[in-house]
């Protein structure tokens, strides 16, 4: 099968670098932070293959790089180096990091979604819930008010966000039903590639479990190809079927999530089962 995603070589780093960075950095010396320039290597090297369909997990301690990667794939910020070559409709050919900005920005609004940690970096919160929806079907060209307002109603409801509330500003709502509408934008231009970022952090438990059966229903009905980013080892278990962990920005193990969360073989990755127990 033909993987969706191919990501070799990605890198991000944050300050001058220096002949040291590499040397001196990553999981074998604890940090991430070079003790000779100050260069924050906040992923480097990362790569690995997503499939159609395919639900892979990134995991992590916080500052480990796993929301970097995922940003850095949805075009939020710049890589240091990398290659980024995606197979999917609207996708130019070559590496996704070396086109030209139009090209990215249209790519990201067709063919890609992404739900953040923090509701206020995915949404417009004074802007009514299907405003927020129809902004996303406006980049993508959508032209027609009324079918604009047909479909973000649909996929509110499919999110389990009341339509009464679809002209209500996400201001007024609660932690989940924000992270919902998020997730009907995302999901609005019936994106190939869906991103999701800590999307339970902060929402209480009950709420937790909620939003994760709602994106497990939806992934299995419309088909996404996902990645899910997470610090929470349950989140891993219940929605993925490969798993990345990742520390101090380099991975350091990866496979299949039951034997990866069964029979850890990295210190690291036993370390974080363990705690979780």
């Amino acid at each position: 099968m033909t993987p969706i995603l191919r990501l070799r070589g990605l890198t991000k780093r944050y300050g001058p670098g220096c002949p040291d960075c590499r040397e001196r950095t990553g999981p074998e010396h604890e940090t991430n932070q070079c003790p000779r320039c100050r260069s924050v290597i906040a992923c480097r090297e990362v790569a690995f293959e997503l499939y159609p369909d395919e639900v892979l997990g990134i995991v992590g301690e916080s500052g480990s790089g796993k929301s970097t990667v995922v940003r850095l794939l949805h075009f939020d910020f710049e890589p240091t180096a990398g290659e980024c070559f995606l197979n999917i409709d609207g996708a130019p050919a070559g590496n996704l990091f070396a086109t030209d900005a139009y090209r990215k920005r249209r790519l990201r609004n067709t063919g890609m979604g992404i739900v953040y940690q923090n509701a206020h970096m995915g949404l417009r919160l004074k802007v009514s819930a299907g405003g927020n929806v129809a902004e996303k079907l406006l980049m993508a060209d959508w032209r027609h008010v009324g079918r604009m307002r047909a479909r973000a109603a649909d996929l509110l409801a499919r999110t389990e966000v009341p339509v009464a509330r679809m002209d209500d500003a996400p201001r007024h709502f609660s932690g989940g039903m924000q992270q919902r509408v998020q997730i009907a934008k995302a999901l609005s231009t019936d994106p190939a590639l869906l991103l999701l970022d800590e999307v339970t952090t902060g929402l209480d438990v009950s709420v937790q479990a909620k939003v994760l059966d709602l994106i497990r229903t939806l992934q299995r009905t419309l088909h996404p190809a996902c990645i899910v980013v997470s610090h929470d080892l349950g989140v891993i278990r219940m929605l993925t079927s490969r798993t990345i962990v990742m520390r101090h920005g380099c991975i350091v193990e990866q496979g299949l999530t039951d034997q990866v969360l069964e029979d850890p073989q990295h210190a690291y990755t036993q370390l974080l089962v363990n705690s979780a127990l």
